[in-house]
């Protein structure tokens, strides 16, 4: 039998509705509508999104391995920043590897304001960065010197940057006062339960942030940068205490003197982004995801509730709650409350160990181990909760997929959901490994992959050429359907997608360009500059919607 794109969609509908039934209890079809065709909306309570439905505005691209950022035709790209570019008038530089980008206007501006730009670590370019060979190195031997840990942590964290579109062409500005580095060198303070503990070494000051994935915005204007993939860097430059790692770090752009938060409510592990949003009683809300195989979902409530005149005060909220880790299996939200767990009595010895030991402690409870749950985002109609997991090929994922989180009426911070598979990552999509995500106002989603270097186009990759940017309607006739926008440079992958208010830009990264290079004389991509020369990572704004 042979069936077009659509039809097979709509037969894979069938088969993940199939398979949330079986992990939910609740029945896979009503009005013999498929999960793919109309996904599940009326089973959980939600209406049907009454507005026009959202059509692909772009003729889609194809994969391609080209040495370029493609774009479709009329859409084009401005580079802002590049690793080593000055951010302000004291000299300080952007950082390597940029990661999650979040636009903050400047008196209400689409066109001039601050962008947080994440650096999440450096790999085998560091070479570049501080001189020390990496390709050469023997890795049980660690013999960077001091001089070359400190480039190696200050290439490290976050840039504030502020930007400024003229005559239409985005651009850096230089000699910004907002300007800033919150790298490995820069002092912060612990928030919350684990805040001065014996379980972080007694203290309630750490010095830097790495590993630096995705993040969030808070209703208050300020970032939340996520520390993720802690471990190597620790190791690479000596740190003493692992456990000053692996938390939610709050930076305020706007105030260049601000002394940076880690807030230990929020648990340490390998953080991705996080997804804030307000619950029905006031409480404020915090979807989190820890990018590993067969690791875990989490959420955070609030015990006190959101007051908008309250400001940045409201940052106290992150700092007193309850965490959660979700079973999948059963459709409940599992609390990680030391005081209320005997399970949790018996493996840890206070609150603070349970938050400093979270994979641990989620394993302890029951969570469903998830196939690497990276990216979760909020719709921004119906509060529905979007989440990437990218692959775990010790189960057989080596695609991924995107589910959908209902809570229970619709609260979220209700103890009990639903799930649906969304859409599926295969050569019958046309995406894979699906990492950060993205909504426009419009509620489509726009989906980043990270196929990793090592195995793009080749093998079961093939078909799918470099990474890419996919365009994913969430209602209408092409909902679940992607379309690919954007195809990044050899070996790289674009992340960290944020578009200005008026929609009319969408910033990107690009991340790892020409990584896995075998000769540092021979380097496997060129971009952005072309020629000889060597690939560099940074940010770019799109233009042309």
């Amino acid at each position: 039998m042979k069936m077009n794109r659509r039809e097979f969609l709509t037969y894979l509908g069938a088969g993940t509705a199939a398979l949330a039934s079986l992990a939910t209890g609740i029945p896979a079809f009503a009005a013999e509508k498929t999960l793919s065709e109309r996904t599940a909306n009326h089973l959980f309570g939600l209406s049907e999104d009454k507005r026009k439905p959202t059509k692909v505005k772009f003729k889609p691209i194809q994969a391609t391995d080209k040495d370029d950022l493609v774009l479709p035709q009329g859409y084009k790209y401005d580079i802002v920043a590049l690793y080593g570019d000055k951010i302000n008038a004291k000299g300080d530089t952007f950082g390597f590897n940029a990661d999650f980008t979040c636009f903050l206007p400047i008196n209400g501006s689409s066109e001039h304001g601050l962008l947080w730009v994440n650096h999440e670590y450096l790999g085998e370019l560091e070479y570049y960065v501080t001189g020390y060979d990496a390709l050469n190195a023997d890795p049980k031997n660690n013999k960077r010197t001091a001089e070359q840990i400190e480039k190696y942590l200050y290439s490290l964290g976050g840039s504030v940057i502020e930007v400024k579109k003229e005559n239409g062409q985005w651009r850096l500005i230089s000699d910004s006062k907002y300007g800033r580095r919150v790298s490995g060198l820069t002092k912060h303070t612990l928030t919350g339960p684990a805040a001065g503990s014996p379980a972080v070494g007694g203290t309630r000051e750490v010095i830097g942030t790495f590993a630096n994935c995705s993040g969030g915005v808070t209703l208050w204007n300020t970032i939340l940068s996520c520390e993720e993939n802690f471990d190597s860097v620790v190791e690479d430059t000596k740190r003493k205490d692992a456990t000053h790692y692996g938390w939610v770090v709050e930076v305020d752009p706007f105030d260049p003197n601000s002394t940076p938060k880690k807030h230990t409510a929020l648990g340490r592990f390998s953080h991705e982004n996080t997804a804030m949003t307000i619950a029905p009683g006031g409480q404020l809300v915090v979807y989190m995801g820890d990018d590993a195989n067969d690791q875990y979902v989490y959420k955070y409530v609030s015990k006190g509730t959101y007051k908008q005149d309250a400001g940045k005060a409201n940052t106290k909220l992150l700092e007193e709650g309850t965490l959660y880790v979700a079973n999948f299996g059963k459709g409940k939200w599992i609390a990680l409350d030391y005081e209320k767990n005997e399970a949790l009595q018996k493996a840890f010895k206070s609150q603070a160990d349970v938050l400093v030991n979270c994979r641990e402690a989620a394993k302890v409870v029951g969570a469903t181990p998830m196939d690497r749950p990276e990216d979760l985002e909020v719709h921004p109609i119906d509060g529905t909760v979007f989440i990437s997991l990218t692959n775990n090929s010790k189960h057989g994922n080596f695609y991924g997929q995107v589910i959908r989180l209902f809570e229970e009426d619709n609260n979220h911070a209700a103890e009990e959901f639903t799930f649906e598979i969304f859409a599926a990552g295969g050569p019958q999509s046309g995406f894979a490994a699906p990492d950060n995500l993205a909504f426009d106002s419009a509620g489509n989603l726009w989906v980043v992959t990270d196929i990793s270097s090592s195995s793009m186009n080749s093998g079961i990759y093939k078909t799918f050429g470099n990474n890419g940017l996919f365009f994913i309607p969430t209602s209408g006739p092409d909902k679940g359907i992607a379309s690919q926008f954007a195809s990044a440079p050899v070996g790289a992958e674009m992340t960290g997608p944020w578009f200005t208010p008026d929609e009319k830009t969408l910033f990107l990264s690009v991340q790892h360009p020409g990584e896995n290079l075998e000769s540092y004389a021979a380097p496997t991509s060129h971009w952005p500059r072309g020629g000889a020369s060597i690939a560099l990572p940074g940010v770019v704004a799109i233009t042309g919607f």
